[in-house]
């Protein structure tokens, strides 16, 4: 069900194609495809390039010269510049999205934690796995459920760099 422009409820059926002309295409689970204990290998990975570190760099005003000074993080002991954390961070979780909480938008309830394990230079290709925590009924918002994560980023060396928990609400079979 979507709101109308009045406030009221709709039944209208979900667009089947993009103001462009594509087709849309379902992705995410729905709330009663999550059980607790139930692994997701997240399919796709992401190279973090120097171009993404200075552009995350400007956008977030961030310029602390361990991640902008190669000189600088070479005196630090690095090979290379490391990414910001929170640039992994948020790749990371992008990576988990479309698995966990992609499907009509579930609202996004917070984080919980997050344990930056090891530095990740440019260059690194990121992948993501998340296991389910919990699943439980949403009292405010029948048509959702309310799921939680623990997902994990993986560098080339096949070793987690960062673990967060995180929890969404995920909607209903019946309300799509």
């Amino acid at each position: 069900m979507t709101a109308g422009t009045d406030g009221t409820k709709s039944t209208a059926q979900r667009p089947t194609f993009d103001p462009t002309g594509f087709p849309l295409v379902d992705k995410g689970a729905f709330f009663e495809e999550f059980e607790v204990g139930q692994r997701l290998s997240h399919h796709w990975g992401r190279t973090v390039t120097e171009t993404d570190a200075v552009l995350f760099g400007s956008l977030t005003l961030n310029y602390a010269p361990l991640y902008t000074n190669a000189r600088w993080a070479t005196e630090l002991g690095h090979e290379k510049t490391p990414l910001n954390p929170y640039l992994v961070f948020l790749t990371v979780l992008g990576l988990s999205v479309e698995d966990t909480s992609e499907r009509d938008g579930g609202m996004f309830l917070g984080v919980e934690s997050v344990d930056f394990l090891e530095p990740v230079h440019q260059g690194a290709t990121l992948t993501a796995e998340s296991e389910v925590l919990a699943v439980r009924e949403s009292r405010s918002r029948p048509e959702t459920g309310i799921v939680t994560w623990r997902t994990s980023g993986i560098a080339d060396s096949d070793s987690a760099v960062l673990r967060f928990t995180r929890t969404n609400l995920v909607v209903r079979r019946s309300a799509s």
